[in-house]
């Protein structure tokens, strides 16, 4: 008996009707609607925890977290972006795993059922009985024959198709992408620690010059949460102008004087002084203070000359005259002495010559 091929011809249009793009595509558009679906989630997340919007602008921006704390001995304020400080949920999938298996079985069999039976039925019976003496033995026998012949033939078909597919999807939090890092290092710089009540500079405390000068007072101004506004800076009789972040002031020099300029801000206690100097006419005050006292000096300086040159005059005069007076002394002496030794001289020789006058008399 043949064997019927249909069930393989079944078997295999099941297998070529099977949707293998379904069940290969389908994971993958799932796990890239999983994947999109996470990048919107961590937008929502940034715009809801990380920005702000502008009601009346309409601008976003991002959301600072401010804490005070003391440094150096006074009290600081830290103001830090928030998504610097919280992790970013950026989750991504790794890895894709599709494992598919189909099994097809299919089958085929004949099955011919032919029954023939034959029976003969024959039967012996009989008896007898034996006398012996004392003894009589009964006997009784039967015989039967039976015949029977059976035969089968079975042809089935039979086909299944089961296929299975396994899917392993493998995501964890990724590395953050270039852009997102970028933007959160500008971020991280951005980091500012200032004073509670803002801060307040210019660029010079005192400003040196005559009265004909108008020097540029540069003041910045920036407030508790770091934002410059220098609209708020304002000196009292002065007009400045708005250049950037700064505010400009031109400061004039008033002539023989030393002008003090209080910088605040309007509506903080927050002041700086700022003087103009000016040094022309003092430097020409000293000036002529300097030639006066060169002038004293050259006269006194004089009069010590001529105090001192009478002085050496009257030492040399006097001991010139106590010179003289020496040599006059000396002199005298001098002159005592040869007489004395005159009159010695004369008084020795006056007996000499008595003597002599005896002698030739």
């Amino acid at each position: 008996m043949a064997i019927d091929t249909t069930p393989s011809q079944v078997a295999t249009n099941a297998l070529a009707a099977l949707p293998f793009g379904n069940i290969i595509g389908g994971p993958l558009k799932a796990c890239i609607e999983a994947q999109a679906m996470a990048a919107k989630t961590s937008w929502n997340f940034i715009q809801e925890v990380g920005l702000n919007t502008d009601p009346e602008t309409g601008e976003k921006k991002t959301v600072n977290v401010s804490f005070q704390f003391i440094k150096d001995g006074r009290m600081a304020q830290l103001n830090v972006p928030l998504l610097t400080i919280v992790p970013i949920p950026y989750i991504a999938i790794q890895s894709i795993d599709i494992a598919f298996k189909a099994n097809i079985n299919a089958s085929s069999s004949s099955s011919t059922v032919e029954n023939e039976s034959t029976s003969v039925d024959a039967g012996v019976a009989g008896s007898t009985s034996l006398n012996l003496g004392l003894f009589k033995i009964n006997a009784d026998f039967h015989a039967n024959y039976s015949s029977k012949k059976d035969s089968t033939a079975t042809q089935e078909s039979k086909y299944s198709v089961e296929y299975t597919m396994d899917v392993a999807v493998k995501a964890g939090q990724d590395s953050m992408p270039a852009g997102l890092a970028k933007v959160l290092e500008i971020l991280g710089n951005s980091l500012d620690v200032c004073d509670p009540s803002g801060t307040l500079e210019v660029n010079s405390l005192e400003f040196k010059g005559s009265p004909s000068e108008e020097f540029m007072l540069i003041a910045t101004y920036k407030n508790r949460d770091g934002i410059f506004e220098p609209s708020k800076i304002q000196i009292p009789g002065q007009t400045g102008e708005v250049d950037g972040d700064n505010m400009i002031f031109r400061l004039p020099v008033v002539e023989g004087k030393t002008t003090s300029y209080i910088v605040g801000v309007s509506g903080i206690d927050k002041k700086v002084v700022v003087k103009t100097v000016d040094t022309y006419t003092d430097q020409k005050n000293r000036e002529l203070a300097r030639i006066e006292r060169e002038e004293s000096d050259k006269k006194r300086l004089a009069d010590m000359q001529a105090a001192i040159t009478q002085r050496r005059k009257s030492i040399d005069d006097q001991r010139a005259k106590d010179l003289a007076e020496s040599q006059e002394r000396v002199r005298k002496m001098e002159e005592e002495e040869s007489r004395e030794e005159t009159k010695n001289a004369a008084k020795r020789q006056q007996p000499a010559d008595q003597n002599g006058g005896n002698v030739r008399k």
